[in-house]
């Protein structure tokens, strides 16, 4: 009888493909991210100046209403740049001059834009020459340089807070017919007016616009010279005078009242002085 075979036993091993891990690692990247961008902005916060601090928690504490304007004197941060300047003249006429450096028409007028600091604030003027320069002659239609000047002045001046006067002054010379120097030097402060308000003034940044004809002079030696025939912007101070201004006023006034010495009563009741006449400006 033959021998058995043994059984053949045949092992097939199942290998299992394992399925995905899931996104729970994503999850936790992501919020380590997070956190740090929020722990980079603290930083940031922590290291910028108040008005920053304020402008941010402002916006946080009120999205869509007024936080927005917080920590600047425009709305949102864009005015921030110049409402630094804002009260301090001095600053704003560096930044002014560098704007106006920029134009390639200011290099052939230059010498024809006068800034300087008064007691009403910062005082731009724009001087005519024996050619004209800014306005057609006897005419008051600006040049394509006046254009040019007052709206790179016009885009500075409109993100500022401060109210805004503008002036036109004449020389002398007599015009012949029913248009005269008060009209023109009236119509040349109106236009310039209109251009500035096309380039970035706001209408309710003009506070005045006044013209003063021949009675308030730059040359008063020279009432015929060609630089009385100009246009003044005075960017006002915000508040009060400042005490650094105030003080040169006063000096110039020669020092207001004088204070009683000591021993000398002082005068309760003094004589009321007479009334001044009227300027005719």
């Amino acid at each position: 009888m033959a021998e058995e075979q043994p059984p053949i036993y045949i092992i097939k091993k199942i290998v299992k493909v394992s399925g995905h891990h899931g996104g729970a690692w994503k999850v936790a990247y992501a919020d380590f991210v997070t956190a740090m961008m929020a722990f980079f902005m603290v930083l940031w916060l922590l290291s910028s100046s108040e008005k920053v601090q304020k402008a941010v928690g402002g916006y946080f504490s009120d999205p869509e209403g007024s936080g927005k304007m917080v920590g600047s004197t425009q709305s949102g941060a864009g005015g921030e740049s110049m409402s630094i300047a804002a009260n301090d003249m001095d600053k704003l006429k560096d930044k002014l001059e560098q704007a106006m450096r920029e134009s390639p028409q200011f290099q052939k007028v230059k010498e024809q834009v006068k800034m300087i600091v008064t007691g009403e604030g910062l005082r731009v003027e724009l001087l005519e020459s024996d050619v004209g320069t800014f306005f057609e002659s006897g005419s008051p239609a600006p040049t394509e340089k006046a254009t040019v000047l007052l709206g790179t002045l016009a885009q500075e001046i409109g993100k500022l807070p401060n109210k805004v006067f503008i002036e036109g002054h004449s020389d002398a010379r007599p015009f012949t017919g029913d248009y005269g120097n008060w009209e023109l030097s009236s119509d040349r402060a109106n236009t310039a007016r209109r251009v500035m308000q096309m380039y970035g003034v706001r209408p309710n940044q003009v506070a005045q616009v006044r013209g003063f004809s021949d009675q308030s002079l730059r040359v008063p030696d020279n009432p015929a010279d060609p630089s009385n025939r100009r246009i003044s912007i005075i960017i006002k101070y915000l508040d009060a005078l400042p005490a650094k201004a105030k003080k040169a006023d006063e000096k110039k006034d020669g020092g207001g009242h004088a204070e009683p010495k000591a021993g000398e009563k002082k005068d309760e009741h003094p004589k009321a002085e007479p009334a001044k006449a009227a300027s005719g400006h």
